[in-house]
């Protein structure tokens, strides 16, 4: 059995189309000849006419007419699969990247805008968001995660550890006492952060010791971003990723507390759906985040560098 002719049946079906085989060419970008060649060895090998050429005029004869319809199918199942094949080597169309709101605003823009240099043919969407998406069902190829992850099908590389520390500012602590003990936070106006419950318990660990603690509020967010003026101005205590609030640990308008106190270590993770297939511009963008960002998600050098208060 015989492998159909593609390109005798793409200058065919290209001819019908355009009317002629200078239409046919151009279409194509290949020479007149060229298509005049392929459709006379199509014929050649069908043993009938599928066009009717004369000096004036190109028409489809009553056999190719019969035919056109497959022909065309037969064209758009081999574009196809050079598209597939394409996709699976080339870097070039879209990809979906999900991402948390402040992750994505303070740390992903510069590695991404690195990457579409390298890779112009690429386009990027960004949904930035707080909420956990469905990546099978919102057809999202990559997304980024700062959290424990629950079992499921999807594929998940860890990135880094990301850092976190109990923070005010020198004024609150000033007016209120530095807590000494997690315990102490009882207290003190306590942020509750997070995604899904309204107040999650804080727990901490020192050697052989354990403490729980439940924010009472009066603030309760599930972005950080938004509680980083409340605590410069005084408005109490938080525990909050490093990278939401380096600045203000770098200027020391906040001051880290309970130094000597570890939190369960939080990691970012990229997922992406269960099937391993996936588009070479996927690939490379996935290997590029997990490079780029293992030393960006701990902020900028040593957590531990900025103001301190014991």
């Amino acid at each position: 059995m015989s492998l159909p002719d593609y390109e005798g049946w793409a200058c065919f079906v290209a001819v019908a189309d355009g009317g002629s085989f200078t239409a046919a060419a151009a279409a194509l970008g290949l020479s007149k000849a060229s298509v005049s060649k392929a459709v006379t060895r199509l014929e050649a090998s069908l043993g009938i006419t599928l066009l009717h050429r004369s000096s004036r005029v190109v028409a489809v004869s009553t056999a190719g007419a019969g035919l056109l319809g497959e022909a065309r199918a037969m064209v758009a199942a081999a574009t196809a699969t050079e598209a597939a094949r394409g996709d699976r080597v080339d870097l070039a169309g879209p990809i979906r990247l999900a991402a948390p709101m402040s992750f994505g605003i303070k740390v992903l823009g510069p590695p991404l805008a690195a990457f579409l240099e390298r890779h112009p043919a690429v386009e990027i969407e960004v949904m930035l968001s707080d909420a956990r998406h469905d990546l099978v069902a919102e057809g999202i190829d990559l997304s980024l995660r700062i959290a424990s992850l629950d079992d499921s099908t999807l594929l998940a590389r860890t990135i880094a550890p990301v850092a976190a520390s109990v923070m005010a500012s020198p004024a609150y602590l000033e007016k209120t006492g530095t807590p000494r003990h997690p315990l102490d936070l009882a207290r003190h106006r306590l942020l509750g952060y997070g995604h899904r419950e309204r107040a999650i318990p804080l727990r901490f660990h020192r050697e052989k010791e354990e403490a729980t603690v439940v924010p009472a509020g009066p603030l309760f967010a599930n972005n950080g971003d938004i509680a980083v003026p409340w605590l410069v101005a005084g408005g109490g205590i938080a525990v909050l990723p490093d990278f939401i609030a380096e600045e203000a640990l770098v200027s020391g308008a906040l001051v880290r507390i309970l130094t000597d106190w570890s939190l369960p270590q939080a990691h970012l993770h990229l997922l992406s759906p269960p099937s391993r297939l996936r588009p070479a511009r996927v690939r490379a963008l996935s290997d590029y985040l997990v490079d780029a960002l293992k030393r960006s998600c701990s902020g900028a050098g040593d957590p531990r560098h900025g103001a301190e208060r014991a």
